[in-house]
């Protein structure tokens, strides 16, 4: 039979999620309906094996980074992040920009790691999220890879939503954009998640040609002109090219 407390363990954990600016105990007591008590003592156990933190300031609980240490992907016996750490490196440091590592979970788009921007104004993102596939690069780095009939099962369970007037929003646009993304070898976004905000992207390919993962890197539009596209493309595609050889040494 199921564990009753390992069921309350996980809706905490899943409710502390949808939370990332924190809850009390109180609060998750009130939002959970399980008994204060074993609200208390299963928030404790889960800072106590460094599965939550707790604030010194507010008291609040927040998740911490150790589940997702734990599901990081891996090709065969090699860390995709701990491959992937130099080229992103080394993009952040030649472009000045943000450079993130973004793989596929749950149909979304999920920032895996990331090299923070060294320009004032920088663009970043929060390890963890999560962001529509068709509406930022590497998603779509990712989809331009995919073979059809997994890019035919993700559409069957997706419904296209305009985020900006750049969206796209309608599947025979997007589906153009990703022939044009295979073509040049590389995927852009061209304000399409986020107003203001161009990124570009670059797909992690397997030794049978499947993505694994995408690079990117990205950048206010005033950074990123549309003659600048080609040259960063070309440059993602070096990135990516570069942690594929470490992932197959």
């Amino acid at each position: 039979m199921p564990s009753p407390t390992g069921a309350k363990t996980l809706a905490l954990i899943d409710l502390l999620a949808k939370h990332p600016a924190g809850l009390s105990a109180s609060e998750a007591t009130r939002l959970s309906n399980i008994t204060g008590n074993l609200v208390f003592r299963i928030l404790k156990t889960l800072v106590e094996m460094g599965f939550a933190m707790q604030r010194e300031d507010d008291k609040t609980y927040t998740l911490s980074n150790r589940l997702l240490d734990l599901s990081r992907p891996k090709v065969g016996d090699r860390s995709l992040v701990l491959c992937a750490h130099e080229a992103m490196r080394s993009l952040r440091d030649e472009t000045g920009e943000t450079a993130q590592l973004t793989i596929e979970s749950g149909g979304k788009a999920m920032l895996l790691e990331q090299f923070r921007g060294t320009h004032a104004l920088q663009v970043c993102g929060q390890i963890g999220m999560r962001v529509p596939l068709y509406s930022c690069a590497p998603g779509k780095a990712i989809l331009a890879w995919w073979n059809q009939e997994k890019r035919e099962e993700w559409f069957r369970g997706c419904t296209l939503k305009s985020f900006t007037r750049h969206t796209l929003s309608k599947r025979a646009d997007l589906e153009q954009n990703l022939a044009q993304t295979r073509s040049k070898g590389f995927a852009v976004d061209l304000e399409e998640g986020i107003e203001g905000i161009r990124c570009i992207a670059a797909p992690i390919l397997d030794e049978y040609g499947s993505p694994v993962a995408a690079i990117t890197f990205i950048a206010p539009v005033s950074r990123m002109p549309d003659a600048s596209l080609a040259p960063f493309g070309s440059r993602c595609m070096r990135a990516a090219q570069e942690i594929e050889k470490r992932l197959r040494l």
